[in-house]
């Protein structure tokens, strides 16, 4: 039986390993083995409510082993540490306990198809001071580490309200992370009113986005751009353009031009790379941001027998433009990817990728949400705003739950979280 090894389990790596196993895994075809560090799945671009609170992962998190059982496939822990592509396995790197005490040497996993989903984590461009001082908004845990500090801001503020007047924060890196974040701020402040913090609200919360290039969210059209920047601006945020940071101190960042800005909690979200022992690993092809470089059929150059997938997937089209690190991005090449493994086992051609780009949203919590549509649009693209465009947004996150879940699990998770609006509070406190 072939062995097919999903290493990641983020929203391309989770949605393969949901279609491998319904295919394959429960038939007995082949076994399906998915790894990842965590023991949870989220979405990643949710990670912004989960750290004001206003999103609660303890509902929304799904559980990667109570998944596997379920749809056909097996679960590790573990984290990728090399790759030995002669012997064909990955090395997982051993296991430490709270105490930092080993209860698990390295272990070796063997593989037939390997597929990396590895995702991404912030790049802090080698900036002094950023990786002491800031917080990385790419992970569940760095989510509840900003979480926790905003709890002790508002703590603090509410119980010495004449000492501490606001909470400053800065965040770094004007694309959407950063700009969601800051949305969100405000809306979590209206909520933190609402639950026994009286004194708090927007007034006690001084938030500051900078960002080095001449407008926020420079990937996306500039009537996007423009949009997002001008709710900000009501909103309260203070934002700085063609601001280059480039160094960070406890409590404040240092700007190209000699400015201080100073800030109680500070967040970096100015750009994506892959985790740096991904650099050559296995003697793979790798860019300089270390993503695996891929062929049309989504193999690395290197080694048919390994894919890669989401944002550690280097593929440059054929019109020469980079497939972007976006979530619809990672659910494409899951699809892609899931029938030329299928191919592989039946000795039939392999599908060449295709990326298709469907338009982008920006969230700014339940003030507004703004983007473009693209797709079936004969030229050009739709822009929209407002309901319409929050309706949309939410709608990319039910598109993900229902392919790993299916649509009548996903029916009855909206009709639960229905009723956990009235039965749970609207915000995480713990």
């Amino acid at each position: 039986m072939k062995k097919i090894v999903i290493v990641g389990g983020g929203a391309g790596g989770m949605e393969l390993a949901t279609k491998l196993g319904k295919k394959l895994g429960k038939k007995e075809k082949a076994e399906i083995i998915l790894v990842d560090r965590d023991a949870t799945h989220l979405w990643k671009p949710l990670l912004h409510e989960i750290a004001v609170g206003t999103m609660d992962e303890g509902v929304d998190a799904v559980s990667y082993r109570g998944h596997a059982i379920a749809h056909g496939f097996h679960f590790r822990v573990g984290t990728v540490i090399n790759i030995d592509r002669d012997k064909k396995h990955i090395i997982l790197a051993p296991m430490k306990d709270e105490e930092g005490v080993e209860f698990l040497p390295a272990t070796y996993l063997e593989y037939d198809y390997l597929v990396m989903a590895l995702g991404s984590v912030s790049n802090d461009f080698n900036t002094p001071g950023v990786k002491e001082n800031c917080i990385f908004l790419d992970s569940p845990k760095q989510a509840y580490r900003f979480r926790n500090k905003l709890m002790s801001l508002f703590l603090r503020i509410q119980r010495l309200p004449e000492v501490n007047d606001a909470a400053r924060i800065a965040i770094v890196g004007g694309g959407a992370t950063g700009v969601e974040l800051s949305a969100e701020l405000y809306h979590a402040v209206t909520e933190f009113h609402n639950y026994g913090f009286n004194v708090v609200n927007t007034e006690h919360l001084h938030v500051t986005l900078i960002e080095a290039g001449p407008r926020i969210l420079p990937a996306l059209p500039e009537r996007i751009s423009a949009a997002a920047h001008k709710e900000l601006a009501t909103l309260g945020v203070s934002v700085k353009l063609e601001t280059s940071v480039v160094s960070a101190e406890a409590g404040r960042f240092i700007t190209k031009s000699g400015e201080i800005i100073e800030a109680d909690l500070m967040v970096w979200a100015a750009g994506i790379k892959v985790p740096d022992f991904m650099k050559d690993i296995g003697g793979l092809e790798t860019n300089r941001i270390n993503q695996l470089v891929v062929n049309p059929f989504l193999q690395t150059t290197r080694d048919p027998h390994i894919f890669a997938i989401g944002d550690c997937a280097e593929y440059t089209q054929l019109n020469g433009k980079r497939v972007p690190p976006r979530a619809q991005a990672a659910h494409q090449m899951a699809t892609v990817c899931y029938q030329n493994i299928v191919a592989l086992l039946n000795n039939k051609p392999l599908k060449t990728y295709q990326y298709k780009d469907h338009g982008s949203l920006i969230s700014l919590a339940n003030y507004s949400t703004v983007g473009n549509l693209m797709g079936n649009l004969r030229e050009g693209s739709l822009f929209i705003e407002g309901r319409l465009a929050r309706f949309v947004y939410i709608s990319l996150y039910r598109m993900h739950q229902v392919a790993i879940h299916g649509v009548i699990k996903t029916g009855l998770i909206m009709f639960a979280g229905k009723i956990n609006r009235w039965l749970r509070p609207r915000l995480k406190l713990h």
